[in-house]
């Protein structure tokens, strides 16, 4: 089976851990095979629980430990680093679209430039 890749838009309405079962739960129903994943600390509590026995998918928490020092945290950076790559697209930088469909969409367009921008570097010989 293929890479399966899952992006949820949501409203501001919803908390981060509901958002996240729902995105745990359509990636595994869509065929996603990951076990392990990380997430912030808004993610603590019964979403670290319901992923653990509803699709046996264990969450590392990556919180701050420091309030007022810059501390690289082991983990965290590859999702500021995704969240990096996709502010670079004027599209995605501000919250300029009406439906979370379009946003979704643009997501998609973005990494897979990024993927295919990749491939191109790794398969060109010199």
């Amino acid at each position: 089976m293929g890479l399966v890749i899952e992006v949820l838009v949501h409203t501001a309405g919803i908390q981060d851990r509901d958002g996240g079962k729902l995105l745990v739960s359509k990636a595994k129903t869509n065929g996603a095979t990951f076990h392990k994943g990380y997430a912030d600390g808004g993610y603590a509590g019964k979403f670290l629980d319901f992923t653990k026995q509803e699709w046996e998918v264990i969450f590392e928490v990556v919180k701050r430990n420091e309030l007022h020092k810059f501390v690289v945290l082991p983990k965290r950076w590859i999702v500021e680093r995704t969240l990096s790559w996709l502010n670079r697209y004027r599209r995605l930088a501000k919250d300029f679209e009406r439906f979370g469909k379009t946003v979704r969409s643009w997501i998609f367009l973005a990494m897979t430039r990024l993927m295919l921008k990749r491939l191109d570097k790794h398969y060109t010989t010199p």
